[in-house]
C-alpha cells in the first residue's frame, strides 16, 4: 500500500504497475501475432519460460515460442484478466488468469490456467520478465468439455496447475 508515501513515491509506484500490465500485454499481443523478437526483448537476457517446457535466454525464448507452431498446436489468442501485482523496489511478482482458444491438429480447444510472473527493471529502467511460468486448470477439446485436471493436448499435462504451487 501506499500508505505514509510521498507524492512522488506513490506516482512512481502507479507509473510501475501500469508498465507492468503494459508489459503483460505486451506478452499476449506479440506472441499472439508471431512477433518473435519483440516478444524476446520483454525477458531479460537470462531470462526463462517455464511450462510446456522450459526456455532460457533470448536465444532460446526465440526458438521456443518460433517452433510452437511447427507441431499440432497452429494458432492460439490469449485472453488474461485477474492480475495481482506486487512491487518491492525494483522486483515484481504477480499472477494474471489466462483463456486461450487455440486449434490443434485442426480442432478447436480451449484452455484456461495461470502466470506466475517474476519482473525486474532493468538498467535502462524498463521492466522485463525474470520468469514467466505457465499452469494449465485444464486443456480441452471444445467438444468434449472441460473439467479440472483434463489435458488433450499432451504438453499442457507437463504444465498442470497443481494446488498449492505457486500461490
Amino acid at each position: 500500500m501506499s500508505t505514509g508515501l510521498g507524492v512522488e513515491e506513490r506516482l512512481r509506484r502507479m507509473e510501475d504497475l501500469h508498465e507492468l500490465q503494459q508489459l503483460r500485454a505486451h506478452y499476449c499481443q506479440h506472441l499472439d501475432s508471431g512477433r518473435w523478437d519483440e516478444l524476446v526483448e520483454l525477458f531479460t537476457p537470462d531470462g526463462a519460460f517455464v511450462g510446456l517446457s522450459t526456455a532460457r535466454g533470448r536465444t532460446g525464448l526465440r526458438e521456443f515460442f518460433s517452433n510452437l507452431q511447427s507441431g499440432s498446436l497452429s494458432a492460439w489468442w490469449h485472453f488474461s484478466s485477474n492480475e495481482t501485482l506486487e512491487v518491492d523496489g525494483d522486483r515484481a511478482t504477480g499472477q494474471t488468469w489466462l483463456l486461450q482458444p487455440c486449434v490443434v491438429d485442426r480442432q478447436s480447444q480451449l484452455a484456461a490456467g495461470r502466470y506466475v510472473d517474476t519482473m525486474v527493471r532493468c538498467e535502462d529502467g524498463r521492466w522485463r520478465f525474470e520468469e514467466r511460468a505457465v499452469r494449465f486448470f485444464w486443456w480441452s477439446d471444445v467438444e468434449q468439455g472441460w473439467e479440472p485436471g483434463t489435458f488433450v493436448w499432451p504438453p499442457a499435462r507437463d504444465a498442470a496447475d497443481r494446488p498449492g504451487a505457486g500461490q
